[in-house]
């Protein structure tokens, strides 16, 4: 019998994090939040003042710089409490009545944008020479100017300012629907035993060598997701709606240019991706070939998928084990960032096990304090890498905290891949060039084969499924369940060729992927994965110097475009090369992978 999930009072204190160091008590949480309504009064009385003098644009953006960064710290303490146990009703009336005084903030605050946009260029440069402070604000300032044309009146933005509350509703519906309210059916395994399936516990048993557990997890999952697919559906239809319905009030053509074109990067970045995945998809459909040869079944189904391709090297990995691996891998990136990543694993910034009612998944959030980190650890060579990847996130935070102004420093999701990914890419060689045994080589580099699959091509998928809704939505159409499940069936035929089998299970799993709530985020895990092969490869080749720019580009922050960021660490990713040497790299594993796995 398989071991229990603890409840949440079961679990050691040091394997959790210390939200304490934000706020001693719930106390101390409500006295801060009730402070925002005096914020909120004094950015108000600004309202009509900022383009009248220079002095009144620079103490406004301080004291929105200031509000900004109290309600960081009161966001990050009460959705960090809700997510240890998301059936915890204190937690989630926290978290609904944070967001309730911080879009009464944002519709007190509409007036900026139209007033910083009445001011003309020559006004603005004026503004500058008058009260040089205003400088500090500068990146901030020039970049809502460039959205001049998408911008609308005071009372307009007011209006939509208040309805920030509900545009998340669908995500919050979805959180609590999968992750607290679903409840799946024990899988049992060959010997008839039961294995407890949660949304934690779904992708550890889809790597268990028993098939029989494997197959029954998995139709235990997505039997129950499709036994809800009008309410799922309903969901995602509503996500993008409210998208669709942002971007028109905005005068952008759709939804998607609207994501893209708030985090700087050109739409062409997300359709290259597409397109050089699409030139590359054989090699994708050579490792569905190789794994259906390698386990030796008749027919590759979607539970096969994760399951390591070499037996018997499979183990256990200790947390402490875990820590220190990862420590001695990242030895490249120098002893000042190891010593900011000891500081990390010895001082709780880390939520370790999973527990009864924890929020799924993994995750990093930046507080100022010090990040914080949501594992769900289960002692597999996949959570190890998680730990590095979330890591990763952390340590750029942390570094962009440091070096950056509180406005200043919070990155862009097209570069916060690229920190986690170089982390478990430098993990992966170092444990590739700690092993001389072939077959323990074999299983790595099955882990590295099976990252690439996971992140650039999966991914790319997930970033085209989601393309395709937003294209439907523009053009009026509903997304029900037929519709999702027969888009996300082309699409895995498509990705993963003649040789695996593609069933209705396989067909509901858009059901369960919850970064579509994300707004066009998936295809950042891609372009992320492929500049982090360049990066680590450059680290690893060049040393010092290409350290120093891979620091400073942890360092950075939102102070430069996304882009202009990984050009300076070596990386140009409005090029489709670096997408097409990750792919590269690909083939030549597969060809590595079918050398060991030879009689």
């Amino acid at each position: 019998m398989e071991e229990q999930i603890k409840k949440r009072s079961e679990i050691a204190v040091e394997d959790t994090w210390a939200t304490e160091d934000l706020y001693p008590t719930d106390e101390a949480w409500e006295q801060e939040l009730a402070t925002l309504e005096q914020d909120k009064e004094e950015l108000a009385s600004y309202d009509g003042k900022l383009a009248s003098s220079a002095q009144n644009l620079y103490h406004y953006l301080f004291a929105m710089e200031n509000c900004d960064e109290k309600a960081s710290r009161l966001a990050n303490y009460c959705m960090r409490k809700a997510d240890e146990d998301t059936r915890n009703a204190t937690y989630q009336a926290m978290t609904g009545k944070f967001m309730s005084v911080i879009v009464a903030i944002g519709a007190a605050t509409a007036f900026e944008t139209p007033q910083i946009l009445s001011l003309s260029d020559e006004e603005m440069d004026k503004f500058y020479e008058e009260y040089p402070q205003l400088e500090r604000y500068r990146r901030y300032l020039t970049n809502i100017r460039r959205k001049k044309e998408h911008v609308l009146s005071p009372a307009e933005e007011k209006l939509l300012a208040s309805t920030g509350e509900m545009s998340q509703a669908p995500d919050s519906i979805y959180g609590m629907f999968a992750d607290a309210d679903l409840k799946f059916p024990d899988a049992l395994d060959s010997e008839g035993n039961p294995h407890t399936v949660t949304q934690g516990t779904f992708v550890p048993c889809q790597e268990s060598p028993d098939r029989v557990l494997r197959k029954n997890a998995y139709e235990s999952l997505y039997h129950t997701f499709a036994g809800f697919k009008n309410t799922a559906a309903a969901l995602l239809n509503a996500q993008n709606k409210q998208l669709k319905f942002y971007a028109e009030a905005r005068k952008y053509p759709s939804a998607f240019e609207a994501s893209l074109n708030n985090t700087q990067v050109p739409t062409s970045v997300y359709l290259n991706l597409i397109e050089a995945v699409h030139q590359n998809v054989d090699k994708m459909h050579r490792y569905v070939r190789l794994r259906k040869k390698l386990l030796g079944v008749d027919e590759l189904h979607f539970y096969d998928i994760y399951t390591p391709l070499v037996a018997d090297v499979d183990k256990k990995i200790p947390y402490a084990q875990a820590k220190q691996t990862i420590y001695d891998a990242l030895a490249p990136l120098g002893e000042d960032y190891r010593a900011i990543l000891k500081e990390g694993f010895e001082n709780r910034w880390i939520d370790v096990y999973q527990n009864e009612g924890k929020r799924s998944g993994a995750y990093s959030a930046g507080a100022a304090v010090h990040p914080y980190v949501l594992m769900n650890y289960s002692g597999t060579l996949d959570s190890q890498f998680t730990l590095a990847h979330e890591m990763g996130h952390a340590l750029h935070s942390y570094h962009s905290n440091k070096y950056q102004n509180p406005i200043d420093s919070g990155y862009v999701i097209f570069v916060a891949e690229v920190a986690s990914t170089c982390n478990e890419a430098l993990l992966m060689e170092y444990l590739l060039s700690m092993t001389t045994d072939r077959k323990e080589r074999a299983y790595l580099i099955n882990h590295f084969l099976d990252q690439f699959k996971g992140t650039l091509y999966r991914q790319t998928m997930f970033a085209e499924f989601e393309l395709f809704m937003g294209k439907l939505v523009q053009q009026g159409q509903t997304l029900t369940p037929d519709v999702l499940c027969a888009e996300y069936r082309r699409l895995n035929e498509l990705y993963y060729g003649p040789d695996m089998v593609v069933d209705d299970e396989i067909a509901m799993e858009w059901a369960r992927i919850p970064h579509f709530y994300y707004n066009y985020y998936v295809f950042q895990y891609a372009t992320g994965y492929s500049a982090a092969i360049a990066l680590s490869r450059r680290i690893l080749s060049e040393g010092e110097p290409a350290v120093k720019d891979y620091i400073r580009f942890l360092s950075g922050g939102c102070s430069k475009s996304p882009i202009d960021l990984l050009k300076d660490a070596g990386v140009d990713m409005t090029s489709p090369a670096p997408v097409n040497q990750a792919l590269e790299l690909f083939g030549t594993l597969l060809d590595e992978m079918e050398s060991l796995m030879e009689e």
